[in-house]
């Protein structure tokens, strides 16, 4: 099974601000990204389409499947909640300034084991990426798929897929409409490509 794992495109949000499972909107620049990600997709075929529920993921789904050459309807997004960013719990909508220095330099130090404030860790973010992983695969050997969804999420994927701590997660750059590849076949998953 190859993954496709496309990051949402940038939004209508302050700068500096926490926004992990917060609902935030596209920006205005929204229809030029998704065509530019539009091209890249083109040379793709694929077999399904899942998104975050986060209407920046689905407004960007359901705009994709406007081209006929994505070769999906709209019912046919499959929206899935593990696909959802990071939950920065009471952190969530502050501005980063905003935090306790001290807390967040704990958190910072060690976010794979420690969750904000009635939030989760990049474990359980990270978890929850690798059950959407095993019940799609189990029925999707051989296929691509496409799934629209968060930063944190493609960046949990690809550490799992290079067996890397999870403290190394904010070393991969992954931008606003990019494409990110990972393939799932036999014992040893890849990575094709990164950020494109």
């Amino acid at each position: 099974m190859k993954l496709t794992l496309v990051r949402h495109t940038s939004l209508d949000i302050a700068p500096n601000i926490c926004y992990g499972q917060s609902d935030v909107d596209v920006s205005t620049q929204f229809d030029i990204e998704q065509q530019a990600l539009q091209n890249k997709l083109s040379k793709f075929k694929f077999d399904a389409i899942y998104a975050s529920p986060l209407q920046r993921c689905h407004k960007l789904a359901k705009a994709l499947c406007e081209d006929a050459s994505l070769g999906f309807a709209h019912h046919e997004i499959q929206l899935d909640p593990r696909l959802k960013e990071l939950h920065f719990g009471d952190w969530e909508m502050s501005t980063w300034d905003a935090i306790p220095r001290d807390m967040f330099d704990v958190w910072a130090n060690d976010y794979a084991n420690l969750a904000p404030p009635n939030g989760e860790t990049f474990t359980q973010l990270q978890t929850r990426a690798k059950s959407f992983i095993a019940d799609v695969s189990s029925h999707s050997l051989g296929k691509d798929i496409l799934v629209v969804t968060h930063g944190g999420l493609i960046r949990a994927l690809i550490a799992e897929v290079l067996q890397m701590p999870l403290k190394g997660l904010f070393r991969i750059t992954i931008d606003y409409a990019s494409v990110t590849q990972l393939e799932f076949k036999g014992d040893i998953p890849k990575v094709h490509f990164v950020n494109h």
